[in-house]
């Protein structure tokens, strides 16, 4: 039987992954299985998506409050930035237990981030956690001894490689990754190994001027 979606009238017009995502194998976290997740902080598209989950992190110091917001708005699982570079340590650990209280299913850190603050972060969390990957020589396996569960690759164009090299590395380690911007770029992503993707959307501000379009072009044929 082919797959059925039923939709409410409101909601027809929300945020859809590409296609093409959907061919992700997936990973299940705290019993939700997971193939795709939008990154955002924009609450209205994370009320508004068909991704499996949200992955908020952010270019600021983490606050609980944007958490809070997230989780409050979500529902959907949240992975939730909770520091790892200017923020480190106990205030690391701090934001990443709140985070957990609010209803975060995983703990997001940055590239920089300390392996003691790693271990503090362990220390105070029971959610999964998950290191942020940029480059091809960031070394992974002393933060995977350290407590870290999954790793999000986010290399721009050497996001396909970087991801292949710890799929060799480690081959079951859990990796989510970004997919880019086409079906050839997502693809290559699933072949090198990638579980998981990661979608960024277009902007509140794009989605509304297409929507603006659209109510003009209505308004001109009233007219």
């Amino acid at each position: 039987m082919a797959k059925q979606e039923i939709m409410s009238p409101l909601r027809q017009e929300i945020v859809r992954v590409p296609t093409a995502m959907h061919a992700a194998p997936g990973l299940r976290v705290l019993g939700r299985r997971i193939k795709t997740l939008m990154f955002t902080t924009d609450v209205a598209l994370v009320k508004n998506t068909d991704a499996d989950g949200i992955i908020a992190v952010y270019p600021f110091t983490p606050h609980p409050a944007i958490v809070q917001a997230i989780c409050q708005v979500a529902d959907i699982p949240v992975f939730a930035g909770i520091g790892g570079g200017l923020t480190q340590g106990r205030r690391a650990a701090d934001i990443g237990l709140l985070a957990e209280a609010f209803g975060a299913i995983a703990m997001v850190v940055n590239a920089p981030t300390p392996l003691d603050t790693v271990r503090q972060i362990r220390a105070a969390i029971d959610s999964p956690l998950v290191l942020s990957v940029v480059s091809v020589n960031q070394p992974v396996a002393p933060f995977l001894a350290a407590g870290v569960n999954m790793v999000n690759v986010s290399g721009g164009r050497d996001t396909a490689a970087i991801v292949a090299r710890l799929r060799h590395a480690h081959p079951t380690l859990p990796i989510i990754a970004t997919g880019g911007p086409t079906d050839e770029t997502i693809a290559a992503t699933l072949a090198a190994g990638a579980q998981v993707l990661t979608y960024t959307p277009p902007s509140n501000g794009e989605l509304f001027r297409r929507k603006m379009d659209k109510y003009r072009a209505e308004m001109q044929e009233r007219a």
